[in-house]
């Protein structure tokens, strides 16, 4: 039996399910402010984000300390609502990246708490609540639970529409998650209608080349590809592709021409970045290695695409600091390149990636 998550129920009563709000009859023994219906939804919890913010959120749910003066009074709001406000956009991006892996189970209790942290924070009725409500919709999608993710979209809607102030960001993922439902209900006219809208608004927010909105790119393709209209699908794909390896190959250059500035006096090397959060690294991740494997399946007909794909998920892994799968992605693009007969300055280019790789893996090796 699928369990029916709240849809806008604030927290205002102690005693209830952290997940569920049913009545509790569980603590968390390790902050003791937290509490289940039982021990499946805190083990749920605990599994998604309650072990990462346990002891966050003794501070947020306990009594305030009495205050001398107005002015330490006011100090002290300020500093809970700083760390409500730091909360919204942890639970958000934990559950954002458990969206892009596929863990659609976990990532709901990490939603729920963004989204009531929101409603503390902002009120019930902010656009501020719509993307949370918009990850308890996508979640419910792929756990395959269509009604309850229509009652979290017809919600972030009615939000939507009330106010005044809602940005082109917010509008866009509004149109993205409404493009999902209707592709999970296989209704692929609207489901077009909704994500050509969030290639709209996030092109409006971001550029038509931003990643940002390459993610509309990338479902609308999935749409095509599908529907077996498989030009216009490697059209989609084909930019998305490129959006990402532009991206990804602007950082890889800088770091080039500073790589002698990230070893420290010591020899060790810093962390590089890829200017993603962890969330988007896992999006990057799932629609670059969803666009190869449709790629490798026609690799006969168009080589250099595969090849193109399998060098930007190398320079992904790499500014992940992640050697070994950059290494695996360099690798198999170069035997690739070879067996198609590349150019050698095409081959070149994967080579040099290829032994760049190499030579940090070995030496952090050593």
């Amino acid at each position: 039996m699928d369990v029916i998550y709240p849809l806008a129920v604030p927290k205002g009563r102690r005693l209830c399910c952290e997940v569920c709000e049913a009545p509790a009859e569980r603590v968390c023994t390790a902050c003791t402010v937290t509490y289940y219906c039982g021990v499946v939804h805190q083990k749920a919890d605990w599994v998604s984000i309650h072990e990462k913010i346990c002891q966050l959120l003794i501070p947020l749910r306990t009594s305030m300390p009495f205050y001398n003066s107005e002015e330490e009074r006011q100090h002290g709001l300020q500093q809970l609502r700083l760390r409500q406000k730091h909360l919204i956009e942890f639970c958000y991006t934990v559950a954002q990246k458990y969206l892009f892996e596929g863990k659609h189970k976990d990532a709901v209790p990490a939603a729920l708490h963004s989204l009531r942290f929101r409603m503390n924070v902002y009120g019930l009725s902010s656009v501020e609540l719509v993307p949370a409500y918009l990850l308890l919709a996508e979640a419910c999608l792929g756990l395959g639970q269509i009604i309850q993710a229509e009652e979290y979209l017809s919600q972030a809607q009615w939000t939507v529409l009330k106010s005044t102030e809602c940005c082109y960001a917010t509008h866009s993922l509004l149109h993205r998650n409404l493009g999902l439902l209707f592709m999970a209900k296989e209704n692929y006219e609207e489901a077009r209608y909704h994500l050509a809208n969030d290639i709209y608004f996030a092109s409006c927010a971001f550029g038509t080349e931003n990643i940002r909105t390459s993610g509309g790119y990338f479902h609308l393709a999935n749409i095509f590809y599908g529907l077996n209209k498989l030009d216009l699908a490697d059209t989609l794909y084909t930019k998305v592709s490129e959006i990402w390896n532009k991206y990804l190959n602007d950082h890889y250059e800088v770091l080039l021409k500073n790589r002698i500035q990230h070893i420290d006096l010591l020899g060790k090397q810093f962390e590089t970045d890829t200017g993603l959060d962890e969330a988007h690294e896992a999006e990057a991740i799932r629609i670059l290695t969803s666009i190869l494997k449709i790629r490798e399946s026609t690799s006969d007909k168009a080589p250099q695409k595969t090849i193109f794909v399998m060098k930007t998920l190398a320079m992904l892994y790499y500014l992940m600091m992640n050697s070994s799968e950059a290494q695996e992605y360099a690798f198999r693009a170069l035997s690739l390149a070879k067996e198609k007969h590349l150019t050698v300055h095409e081959q070149s280019i994967i080579q040099e990636l290829l032994n760049l790789i190499t030579a940090e893996e070995a030496y952090s090796i050593g």
